[in-house]
């Protein structure tokens, strides 16, 4: 690939998950799976918000890039903040 063809740019990248998945899961599936919609429902809201983008989600993670760490972190703070209400 020629150099000049290159496109580089800095992201900041937010990684979350469920701590303790696994345990929820096994001891209600079904409660679980619809508290994890309604926080999904919040992530993607806040992500927004922040000005980021969803890359990817999986099971219980949720990846996002943000152009600006500060909003990366913001938008971290306000999902930890919306989780504990």
């Amino acid at each position: 690939m020629d150099a000049s063809a290159t496109r580089r740019r800095l992201a900041a990248i937010l990684s979350a998950d469920v701590a303790g998945y696994s345990r929820l899961m096994r001891a209600d599936e079904e409660g679980t799976l619809r508290t994890l919609a309604a926080c999904r429902g919040s992530i993607d809201g806040c992500v927004a918000k922040h000005n980021g983008r969803i890359v990817s989600t999986a099971g219980d993670s949720v990846l996002a890039e943000f152009a600006s760490t500060v909003d990366a972190v913001r938008c971290a703070l306000d999902m930890r903040d919306g989780v504990a209400d």
